[in-house]
């Protein structure tokens, strides 16, 4: 036990030096115990939740039409599909109440009390509804801690509960706690997935110089690092963008971790899925066949996934026929992806007939598969083929999604628009918040504002109170389609409602009426995206906005 001590002080003790953060204060050298931090520390942020929230990084990441989500295997440190809703129904009505419980607690002064006042509720928990509560309370950091540390009183600590917690602690950037959590818990519970978990942390908040270090620091706790890990590793950091220092890291280290296929598919998938580009993804495919690394099937659907969202269709069709060739079984999302690229190129006709091939191969199609023929139709403005997939879609029993609605609302009828909003409405799938924003936005590059105001009215119906994205949105578009009296109504109505005023939308109001009375306003709809960024400009391929932006300018200069 000396011993164990002994490591603990010297090796462990460095750990936290690796999770500082940027701070408004000074911070000690040496961070104090979990037990000592967190007495001292918990309940004196308790009470500022909900005035001062932390800043989050919201995880679970979103998937797309393209992301395999059978062909891959997962590296996560926390297996999100713990907590569909199938998994938690057994446990609802415990979880809910120890939650309920644990928010109660808000207003003590104590750890020992609030744990106490819990404790003497005569509540029945077990480690899984303490693995839940944890998530349920995850946008509060300091509510998801203290349902960890009952665990004190009831000893349901393991690795997965562990590793839970520490995820929720770093998606707030609170790694000293975690830190000192992993600390305490080293030689009671396996820390290796609570390592992984603050690797994965690191990686999503921007911080992969650390995760690299944190890897590089699992054999001094005694977890040797294996093949498993190094993929979690390379799959945290091409996950948030990191591509090339993953790429650069797995072949710096070859001679610990032998180069495989795995490890190239994780490279591989992240050219061709999340940064998209064909050109960095066909030189890693080089790069494999230098290296004597013979593809498999993994590889080959990542880089029919890549062609197809290039426009690719030959090279898609090439590969193929080539995966064929060798022995491997195309699936599902190779399909999918040759649908997609057969539709995007106005072949329908071959789509539909390889949809059909699908269904007679034995592999059922899903939501996605319908959604690589929707989406591209409704790019191209064919939203009545669109719609009429949209019921095969359903006589097969398949739910749409809220992609799926997404892209039918690019469709710039209104009726079309409002039946699309009910629809969704009577699935349960939204809409949502981003949902009117998007439509204002499209509504609004239309030149049509009369419809927005329209949409606007009809959102309280479909359950969405307007925030100030909405707001500003209207504001923007309205001076800008030169509707100056109902922008400066819905200026008021903002103010009254409680947002906070932004001084430029006045300014930008006053420029478009004095543009307006020189005769110079035109149809340019980029000045409400350069002036007020869009509050959707994310939904977009970033070339595409800038590159009208940029032609919106020449033609103010060549004006003046």
């Amino acid at each position: 036990m000396a011993a164990i001590r002994r490591f603990r002080h010297t090796h462990l003790h460095s750990l936290i030096s690796i999770a500082s953060v940027s701070r408004t204060s000074p911070q000690p050298r040496h961070s104090p115990s979990y037990s000592t931090f967190y007495t001292t520390n918990f309940f004196q942020t308790f009470r500022r939740t909900l005035s001062a929230p932390s800043k989050t990084l919201n995880i679970p990441p979103k998937f797309s039409t393209f992301h395999p989500s059978s062909s891959q295997p997962l590296y996560d440190p926390i297996d999100f599909r713990d907590f569909d809703a199938k998994n938690t129904q057994n446990y609802e009505h415990g979880t809910l109440e120890l939650v309920e419980l644990v928010q109660k607690t808000k207003d003590f002064t104590s750890k020992k009390e609030a744990i106490d006042f819990i404790v003497d509720s005569g509540i029945t928990v077990d480690a899984i509804r303490v693995y839940f509560a944890i998530w349920i309370l995850r946008n509060d950091w300091q509510f998801a801690l203290l349902a960890f540390e009952l665990n004190g009183k009831w000893g349901f600590v393991n690795d997965k509960i562990l590793s839970l917690i520490v995820w929720v602690l770093g998606s707030h950037q609170k790694f000293d706690i975690a830190w000192s959590l992993i600390r305490d818990f080293h030689g009671v519970v396996d820390t290796r997935r609570a390592m992984l978990a603050i690797i994965e942390r690191y990686a999503a908040g921007n911080c992969h110089e650390k995760a690299i270090k944190t890897f590089n620091f699992l054999d001094k706790l005694s977890v040797s690092p294996d093949q498993n890990t190094l993929y979690s590793l390379l799959s945290a950091l091409c996950k948030y963008g990191n591509v090339e220092e993953a790429e650069e890291f797995m072949l710096k280290n070859r001679k610990l971790f032998p180069l495989e296929t795995e490890g190239f598919n994780i490279i591989l998938h992240a050219w061709c899925t999340i940064s998209v580009d064909i050109f960095e993804a066909k030189r890693v495919w080089r790069e494999m066949a230098s290296n004597c690394i013979t593809p498999d099937a993994f590889s080959y659907t990542h880089m029919i996934s890549g062609f197809s969202k290039a426009g690719n269709l030959f090279d898609s069709l090439r590969l193929y026929d080539e995966m064929k060739k060798r022995g491997w079984v195309p699936g599902l999302d190779v399909y999918n992806s040759l649908m997609y690229a057969l539709t995007r190129e106005n072949c329908l006709g071959e789509a539909l007939k390889l949809l059909e091939k699908v269904k007679e191969l034995g592999l059922q199609p899903d939501s996605r598969s319908y959604n690589c023929l929707i989406c591209p139709l409704c790019e191209t403005g064919k939203f009545e083929e669109a719609r009429g997939l949209l019921v095969t879609m359903l006589q097969d029993d398949i739910a749409p999604t809220l992609e799926t609605y997404k892209a039918l609302l690019a469709d710039g009828n209104l009726d079309n628009t409002l039946k699309t909003l009910q629809m969704m409405k009577n699935d349960k799938v939204g809409p949502d918040s981003d949902t009117f924003l998007l439509i204002f936005d499209r509504f609004f590059k239309l030149r049509q504002p009369e419809n927005v105001l329209k949409v606007w009215v009809e959102m309280k119906y479909f359950g969405v109170n307007p925030e100030s994205t909405h707001y500003s949105s209207l504001i923007c578009g309205l001076a800008n389609c030169d509707c100056f009296i109902k922008a400066k109504e819905m200026h008021t109505e903002m103010i009254a409602n409680g947002f906070v005023d932004d001084p430029k939308f006045k300014k930008l109001i006053q420029e478009q009426e004095r543009r307006s009375c020189q005769g110079r306003t035109g149809p340019s709809h980029v000045n409400y995206v350069d002036r007020l960024k869009s509050p959707f400009s994310h939904t977009r391929p970033h070339g595409g906005r800038k590159k009208r932006g940029s032609k919106s300018i020449q033609r103010k200069q060549t004006l003046q």
